[in-house]
């Protein structure tokens, strides 16, 4: 690998809070071993275009508290083609660019692994997703953020629920994991969670909240990941519950990309430095085709193809911790 002058640093996929942390650590690594470092606008697709700006470290001040990417996020079609990714090569090379910094979920990083194996271009990965459905990390960019913000939300619905007799089914992020739902359905106290992981099915639901109103309980939150595969739609079991047990007051809120936005928590920021400072040294060490993740508390590094065709595990004693919380 040729000494390394020149890093880029993009944002890609879904935005998550505590991007913008880590775009501001990658950027002052970089000024404090005197490398240069360049800010890629919109992804791989503002990469094809050639959209770069020079960052140095005045650049990023006052950004290490603001939601979303100030380098802007998109998904590029073009990208996929290996004529799109030869653009991308070329645009790269025409600024003196060395080596990249890409800041995203398993999409970002599949096409920063391709990237890789094409044209032996050295690049590293910071996970930033509030799924937190990256294999190799504990804690993706913005999980812990959504998880506060969503909790915050609840217990708001919660006073709405228990001043009107209400059930009330909250749906959060989730396509394929429950990690959000599980968490925050154990810290705001829901009635029942509801993820892809544990089939509940509609007839033991409907005795989870039979037990609940026989217990005395007027009000009920049930938390639900959208990937759950109980019902086709959190609608579907609205109308459910309703048709049996219409003595409840049955309402949906579908929480959606609310869960995105905000100033990212101190555990985000602190995790997107600690991340930023791996992912510049590391480059600097000849490192490429890594994943910098959270593990036992440090930060480690997980080979990129491992942490796309790995799983994330859903956190099993959690799962009985809210069993015995629901009771």
């Amino acid at each position: 690998m040729e000494k390394i002058k020149k890093i880029g640093v993009m944002t890609s996929g879904g935005d998550a809070p505590g991007m913008n942390a880590a775009i501001r650590a990658v950027v002052r690594t970089c000024a404090y071993h005197n490398i240069d470092c360049v800010g890629i606008y919109r992804g791989y697709e503002g990469m094809m275009q050639g959209d770069f700006i020079d960052l140095n470290a005045r650049s990023v001040k006052g950004i290490i508290n603001k939601g979303g990417t100030f380098l802007k996020s998109a998904r590029s079609i073009e990208f996929r083609t290996k004529e799109g990714r030869q653009k991308a090569y070329n645009a790269l090379r025409a600024a003196n660019i060395d080596a990249l910094v890409t800041i995203g979920g398993d999409g970002t990083f599949t096409g920063a692994m391709i990237f890789n194996q094409e044209f032996d271009f050295p690049v590293i990965g910071i996970p930033g997703t509030i799924d937190n459905d990256i294999f190799g990390t504990s804690h993706t960019l913005g999980y812990d953020t959504a998880l506060n913000t969503v909790v915050e939300v609840i217990d708001k619905i919660r006073d709405t629920a228990s001043s009107h007799n209400r059930l009330f089914f909250v749906e959060v992020m989730g396509r394929d994991v429950g990690h959000i739902a599980l968490n925050v359905g154990v810290g705001a106290g829901a009635e029942e969670i509801l993820i892809p992981e544990e089939d509940l099915g509609l007839d033991r639901l409907l005795e989870s909240l039979v037990r609940s109103k026989e217990s005395g309980k007027s009000s009920s939150i049930v938390v639900v990941a959208e990937g759950d595969k109980i019902g086709k739609s959190v609608f579907e079991l609205k109308d459910y519950v309703e048709e049996h047990m219409p003595e409840y007051d049955v309402r949906v809120s579908v929480l959606g990309h609310m869960q995105r936005g905000g100033s990212p928590s101190c555990f985000d920021r602190v995790l997107a430095s600690r991340m930023g400072v791996k992912a510049v040294e590391s480059l600097l060490d000849g490192k490429s085709n890594y994943m910098v993740g959270l593990l036992c508390d440090k930060i480690a590094l997980t080979p990129l193809d491992r942490a796309i065709k790995g799983q994330s595990k859903i956190n099993k004693e959690l799962i009985r911790v809210s069993d015995i919380m629901t009771t």
